[in-house]
Order: structure tokens, then C-alpha cells, then sequence
């Protein structure tokens, strides 16, 4: 985490500095009335006064620069204490399987909890988005391109990213994502935005991840939304056959389980679930909007933005199907 400034010391080397600005200023005042009120003043008094004038234009100047960077400093520091989500302790009494059983159970803030999901070996940590109705996993976020998702198998297998901002870029595991997946029904649901402050989303119901045994292989079911069927491939039945996602295996670039005779991730720059390669990829490359590349390696959502625009965010969350919100 980058440092900012100690701005309580910055403040207080400031205030001396205007004390001492504010003495001189007096003093400079005093000594140019003096040399103003003398009728008979020479050249050289003149000359005087010009330079103490001069010089109490500059002090001015760098009093005015010093406060404008402990305004910015302040900003800063605020923006830095708004931006990190503590973690929520709901204490050791109860374990809740994913965030659906956390909102039902009276906790509607969106923000960082501990789950323990039915087959994992301990309780994870995860971001619980109480939007959009409420009780939503999220397993992957991009919002900034700060973070690298061009990684090998065990950052995938194990996850990787910022999980203290409530804006960080993460990818929570491929074996949580298969814990939480293999609870029972889970439904998809992606929500995307474009630089122009757009938004769509796509939901998926049946949404499972198999286990490492199975090299994570996808399956989802039905499709509804306002983005376009890009999982499926479904825009356009001649090429569905290689731009499907659907039973594809996860590939990484150490680790190529898609179809084609190259390997996608190492092409596309990310871990995902590639076929010959993709119609969407929501973990490429971090490109602002439209791009040119060798391949298709942006923040893809194709039956949105097509292949050569790359999005500015995306979250990717589960929930059961049958979630039903206690309103009580």
C-alpha cells in the first residue's frame, strides 16, 4: 500500500511557515510605507522597495502552493479511507454457506464477509454485493486495470487481487467458485458498464464449475438480460460451434485445455474458459474502449461491443436460484 504523506506534520510545518510569512510580511509593509514617506528617498530606497515588494509576491505565492497541496493531501487521505471496506464480523457462532444465507440473516450492507461453503476445507473471505436484490457472491471484479489477470494455474486454482477495496480487482479461486457452485442451483448474473457510463448485465441460471479433477469445466443454463447471449454463442448458429462457452475447460497459459491447436490464454493474455478461443472473455487485457491488437485480448463481451472493444468494468456473481430475500 503506497504511503501518503504525513499531512498532521505537513499542517504544522505550514502554520509556522505562514507565522513566519505573515512576520515578514509585516515587517516588508512597514519598511515600504517608511521608504514611500520619505519625499527626499534615493535611488537606492526605490530600488529597496521594488525587491521587498518582489519578494513578498513570491512568499505569497509559495503560501498559496502550500495549502493547495494539503487540500489535495486531505482529499487524498479521504479518498483513500472511503475506498477500503472492512471486513463485517458476524462472529464465530454461525457459519453461513455464501452471501444469500449472510442477507437473510439481517446483514443487508454490501461489504467484505466470512463464508464457509459446504465442501471447503475452511471459511473463505468474499465481497457480498446486497445489490440487485441481494445475497450475491462476487468471485470476479474488474473496475481499473490495477491488477494482472494474465496468471498461471495456481493464482487461478487459489485466487489473487485486491480483497480490501470495495472497488479492488480480484478472481476468488477456482476451487471456491467450485465449492460454492457445488451447494446446489446458482445462478450467473454479469454486470458491465463501457466508457460512455453504459450499463448491461446477462444472468445465467444452472451456473456450476466442476473440481480440478475436471479442469474446472463450465456449464450454465438459460439465458435473460439486456447484453446479449456471449456465453453461449447463440447470436449466430454457424459459429456457435467454436465461440461457445459451454462444457469448455479452464485454460491458463501453463495449462491449455481449450480447442484450438495454439493456446488461447497465452493469445488472449488470461485465464478463462476458452474454446477456439472466445465470444467473451472477462478477464483480457485492461484497454480503455475500443483497441487494436494481434487478437481479440480486451474485456470482451461480444454480442455487446463486439471483439475489438474492451469494457471499463465488470462483476461476475452467484446466488441460488431459489433465493428468496427475508424482508423481515
Amino acid at each position: 500500500m503506497t504511503r501518503l504523506p504525513n499531512t498532521t506534520r505537513f499542517k504544522g510545518v505550514f502554520i509556522m511557515g505562514m507565522t513566519d510569512i505573515l512576520g515578514l510580511r509585516l515587517l516588508i509593509f512597514g519598511l515600504v510605507f517608511i521608504v514611500d514617506s520619505s519625499v527626499s528617498a534615493p535611488d537606492e530606497c526605490q530600488q529597496e522597495t521594488a525587491r521587498l515588494r518582489s519578494q513578498l509576491r513570491a512568499l505569497e505565492s509559495r503560501a498559496l502552493r502550500q495549502q493547495e497541496l494539503i487540500e489535495q493531501l486531505r482529499s487524498r487521505q479521504a479518498e483513500a479511507s472511503l475506498s477500503v471496506d472492512r471486513l463485517v464480523d458476524l462472529g464465530e457462532l454461525k457459519d453461513y454457506a455464501d452471501c444469500a444465507q449472510i442477507y437473510n440473516d439481517g446483514n443487508k450492507a454490501s461489504g467484505f464477509y466470512m463464508i464457509k461453503p459446504l465442501h471447503a476445507p475452511s471459511k473463505i473471505k468474499v465481497y457480498c454485493d446486497m445489490s440487485d436484490g441481494g445475497g450475491w457472491t462476487v468471485f470476479q471484479r474488474r473496475s481499473d486495470g490495477s491488477e494482472r489477470f494474465d496468471r498461471d494455474w495456481a493464482d487461478y486454482k487459489k485466487g489473487f487481487g485486491n480483497m480490501q477495496s470495495n472497488s479492488g480487482e480480484f478472481w476468488l479461486g477456482n476451487d471456491n467458485l467450485h465449492y460454492l457452485t457445488s451447494q446446489g442451483d446458482y445462478e450467473l448474473r454479469v454486470n458491465m458498464a463501457d466508457f460512455d457510463d453504459n450499463q448491461r448485465y446477462a444472468v445465467y441460471r444452472s451456473f456450476k464449475v466442476a473440481s480440478e479433477e475436471d479442469s474446472y469445466q463450465l456449464a450454465f443454463g438459460k439465458y435473460s438480460g439486456s447484453a446479449g447471449d456471449s456465453l453461449a454463442g447463440g447470436y449466430h448458429p454457424e459459429v456457435q460451434w467454436w465461440a461457445s462457452h459451454q462444457g469448455m475447460k479452464f485454460s491458463t497459459h501453463d495449462r491449455d485445455n481449450d480447442r484450438y491447436e495454439r493456446n488461447c490464454a497465452r493469445e488472449d493474455k488470461a485465464g478463462w474458459w476458452f474454446n477456439r478461443c472466445h465470444s467473451a472473455n472477462l478477464n483480457g487485457y485492461y484497454y480503455k474502449g475500443p483497441y487494436s491488437s494481434v487478437t481479440d485480448n480486451g474485456i470482451v463481451w461480444y454480442t455487446w461491443h463486439g471483439w475489438w472493444y474492451s469494457l471499463k468494468s465488470v462483476v461476475m456473481k452467484i446466488r441460488p436460484e431459489n433465493f428468496e430475500p427475508n424482508e423481515v
